[in-house]
């Protein structure tokens, strides 16, 4: 039943639908609750009132002190598979889904609290987050959204007034996520572990009726179920390739149903495209680099596989695993398709043709090694569609690396329908000028843990226009300086 609040409208389903798929729970009251950074466009895109939101009482519901009127507090139970390791139990053990709310629209969002307190899945954690990590997930979200690749987004960042150990002492703060749901590939995994098929059926009707309700009616609806997941997995991963994006923990309790990027973590962009770009300090082997994302979502979307062949037929597994493989093994040739579209519009081109995905392996390869930045080459190449090649070759260690490419490609822009001042500003409307670059969010990130937030809020607001060049931003366009780095990112948040 919707619940109305002067602050919010709840209607908690996981809350009522999914008895034993958590625990209730409650957050921990924060000393002295102050918000730092309230999303205003994301308030208002979910009709809540930032004048009443954006204050004490505020702090006090996001930090997790106060549970507002109709809200459902509770932690998820999930399972994952975390670098290839199987954890049977893992759930919220410092977060809360608080409840869901409905936009304007009537679309239905998960607010959830990361950092408030410790839970019956802490597993020995103090379930607490640190100022700097809140930070990051907030500006990443924030960043993905402006470039718009599907995520979770924050509401607000908050100061709880209590220190926290990390490696040193660290100020104590709470994210306020939004998600269209916190569903994983884990939460299947903790019941399919423990064999309760029945409540893997509920969780897969729950999600089939949150996200793809379309399914509804389908007589293989779990298989279709597998098969939608795949492709929202796919033009996910595709969208962070494209801009050069690292998850960097790309475990199964992180993968969202919905396919928006989640849990942002050690992730960074790169500058320099190297497909085995690593920035996680716990990623030794480089299991989830830059070039393995898509290999790995596929190996995720194995795993959910195996925990829906008793739906997809309950009486045939041989027949339910040669169905679910199909799906599996056709997941490359979907990524592939959803990428090479996406790289066509990135290198100028309005029509198809079976070469061009030849063409874009080439220039990749050709990139590789030569320290090129990767965000500075595809928005120079659209001066380079209107004959300006000086600066996509100064990117390059050996300018003649990339010279025969170009040849290649200016003629397949003479059987393209664009005209070249159309191509170039279609090209810049996909190419953005500005991401957040690892030198300027450390920078930022250090000014505000020192109590200096005009450096961050300087960073969030140009990302929030990542594809307008604008005067006076040329330090935000170009890469870290040569004494920055190795660099390396750490699990927080």
């Amino acid at each position: 039943m919707t619940r109305r609040d002067p602050d919010f409208i709840f209607d908690n389903t996981y809350a009522h639908q999914l008895e034993g798929f958590y625990v209730a729970w409650k957050g921990e009251e924060a000393p002295a609750p102050e918000i730092v950074l309230f999303n205003d466009d994301l308030a208002s895109d979910l009709g809540l009132d930032s004048a009443a939101l954006n204050t004490d009482h505020g702090a006090a519901i996001f930090s997790g002190s106060v549970a507002p009127e109709g809200a459902d507090p509770l932690a998820q139970a999930y399972a994952g598979h975390q670098f290839g390791g199987f954890s049977e139990q893992l759930g919220d053990g410092r977060a809360l889904l608080l409840g869901e709310v409905l936009d304007k629209s009537g679309v239905r969002y998960d607010l959830q609290l990361k950092g408030s307190g410790r839970t019956p899945f802490s597993r020995g954690g103090d379930g607490k987050a640190a100022l700097g990590p809140v930070l990051r997930e907030y500006l990443m979200g924030e960043a993905m959204h402006a470039l718009d690749v599907p995520t979770t987004r924050a509401l607000a960042a908050v100061t709880t007034g209590e220190d926290i150990v990390r490696e040193s002492v660290k100020q104590g703060a709470v994210l306020a996520r939004v998600a269209s749901s916190h569903l994983r590939v884990g939460t299947f995994q903790f019941f399919a572990a423990r064999k309760e098929w029945d409540k893997v059926r509920q969780l897969a009707d729950y999600a089939i009726e949150r996200h793809y309700p379309e399914l509804t009616g389908d007589d293989q609806k779990y298989l279709a179920f597998l098969v939608a997941v795949s492709n929202r997995q796919a033009a996910l991963v595709a969208g962070w390739l494209q801009v050069g994006f690292v998850h960097g923990v790309m475990n199964t309790d992180n993968v969202a149903i919905s396919g928006e990027t989640i849990d942002y973590g050690p992730c960074a962009f790169v500058d320099a495209y190297d497909p085995k770009a690593v920035f996680s300090s716990i990623d030794r082997r480089g299991r989830y680099a830059l070039g393995n994302q898509p290999v790995i979502a596929q190996w995720n979307l194995t795993r959910l596989a195996e925990t829906l062949l008793p739906l997809i037929d309950p009486d045939d597994s041989e027949y339910a695993i040669r169905l679910a493989t199909d799906v599996i093994n056709g997941f490359m040739d979907r990524y592939t398709d959803i990428w090479t579209a996406g790289m066509r519009t990135k290198i100028g081109l309005a029509s198809h043709e079976d070469s061009d995905a030849a063409l874009i392996d080439d220039l990749f390869s050709e990139m590789e090694g030569q320290s090129v930045d990767h965000t500075l080459f595809f928005r120079h190449l659209a001066q380079a569609a209107l004959g300006q090649d000086e600066q996509v070759l100064a990117l390059f260690d050996d300018s003649g690396k990339i010279t025969s490419w170009l040849a290649l490609w200016r003629e397949r822009l003479l059987r393209d329908p664009q005209n070249p001042d159309e191509r170039a500003k279609a090209m810049n409307l996909v190419n953005p000028v500005y991401i957040p670059r690892n030198h300027r969010v450390e920078e930022a990130l250090q000014a505000a843990e020192a109590g200096d937030m005009a450096p961050y809020r300087k960073l969030l607001e140009v990302l929030s226009d990542p594809f307008t060049k604008r005067d006076g931003l040329e330090g935000f366009e170009g890469p870290a300086p040569c004494d920055f780095g190795p660099y390396k990112t750490f699990c927080g948040t």
